[in-house]
């Protein structure tokens, strides 16, 4: 992946707003409800062309498909695999269980999370193959400076599909990884940057292990870091980001574990660039961890400066303002302005209207010019 080597180069987190029709026919196809599968096929399409060329038209550097053809960045596999018929289990978030007047407010999501109740293996690779052709489609007659396709870390598919089939869960994430690897490869060699969302690093730790102490959550993470990177051997680091997350929801927070306590496992993972919340108030001051923790030669940061649960516009003195923070600790080569989480990581349910997301990015990129006069 490009370092910010003449100016501080953008990007974001990977889910952005989706059509409302095309909202309608995710929703169809997640419940299993017959459709015209080749006006589906088409839909997606144009607008994953039409969320590329709106990333462009807002100058970011670094694009993707903004998922525009998964109801979820982590459910979607559900489609893909062999094995997951079973019946879903309650997701609790720790920190809304103390105010459970808001969760009742708070709570949205409302796709499918079938257990894992057979053995795992990849079936529908036709799936991938359209997501890879339509990204290569969009991008003709436009020029960023990178492309990026997520997937699902095996850890995060086991936070939202639980298992009711292998003997452990150290078994589940060895079987999630093994087969998973075909998706990270296949994006691999399209390409593209691949990027692997790891929610599960962090926000497991108030939901998947919230009646863990610290000790067991951190060996949690060391086996889907392990089952990860196992995964990943056959892809350059370089090639490679990895998203980590608390959660991209409004909500109290205040049990999220902090960047200090699991970033030296953070960073024993083979992606080079590291996307992270840095924006929203329960995160915004951890940049300061990296005075204590040395960033490794070889990665490169992407913190969120822009908080992807919320309207307010940033001003892009602010954005340039964190930016900097960042680059006066590690580098100015090894920042690159980023946001805190998708802005529509489950389609339909979104804090932030689409309008706004647009005008979220402009302020990034603005910011970003504004930083990088200030540090060349």
């Amino acid at each position: 992946m490009k370092r910010s080597t003449e100016r501080i180069l953008t990007t974001h987190t990977g889910s952005l707003p989706r059509p409302d029709d095309l909202i309608t026919m995710l929703y169809a196809k997640d419940k299993g409800e017959p459709q015209d599968h080749a006006a589906f096929a088409a839909r997606v399409r144009e607008a994953t062309a039409a969320v590329v060329r709106q990333q462009i038209d807002c100058g970011v550097d670094v694009v993707n498909d903004g998922e525009a053809g998964k109801i979820g960045y982590s459910t979607y596999v559900k489609d893909r695999l062999t094995g997951f018929e079973g019946e879903a289990a309650p997701l609790r978030a720790a920190d809304l269980l103390e105010f459970p007047e808001y969760a009742r407010r708070a709570l949205r999501v409302r796709m499918q999370r079938p257990a894992c109740t057979g053995p795992i293996a990849y079936k529908d690779k036709a799936a991938l193959r359209q997501d890879l052709e339509n990204f290569k489609a969009a991008l003709q007659g436009v020029n960023p400076e990178e492309a990026f396709l997520s997937a699902a870390s095996p850890g995060v598919i086991s936070l939202f599909l639980k298992n009711d089939y292998y003997p452990n869960h150290e078994a589940y994430i060895g079987a999630l990884a093994e087969v998973m690897k075909a998706e990270y490869d296949a994006i691999h060699q399209a390409g593209f940057l691949l990027q692997i969302d790891c929610p599960d690093l962090a926000m497991g730790r108030h939901i998947q292990f919230a009646g863990a102490d610290l000790e067991e959550f951190r060996r949690n993470a060391e086996l889907h870091i392990e089952a990860l990177n196992h995964a990943l051997a056959g892809i350059p680091p370089d090639r490679m980001r990895l998203h980590l997350c608390w959660g991209n929801y409004e909500g109290p927070h205040h049990l999220d574990v902090p960047l200090h306590d699991i970033i030296d496992i953070v960073l024993k993972a083979r992606p080079s660039g590291l996307s992270f919340e840095a924006a929203n108030p329960r995160h915004a001051h951890e940049w300061k961890v990296f005075h204590e923790f040395t960033l490794p030669a070889d990665k490169v940061l992407i913190p969120g400066v822009l908080d992807s649960t919320t309207n307010y516009i940033e001003h892009p003195e602010l954005v340039a303002e964190r930016l900097c923070r960042f680059a006066e600790v590690v580098g100015r080569e090894n920042v690159i302005a980023g946001t805190d989480c998708g802005f529509a990581t489950f389609a339909g349910v979104a804090d932030v209207d689409p309008k706004i997301v647009w005008a979220k990015f402009r302020a990034m990129v603005e910011g970003a010019r504004l930083a990088s006069e200030r540090l060349w």
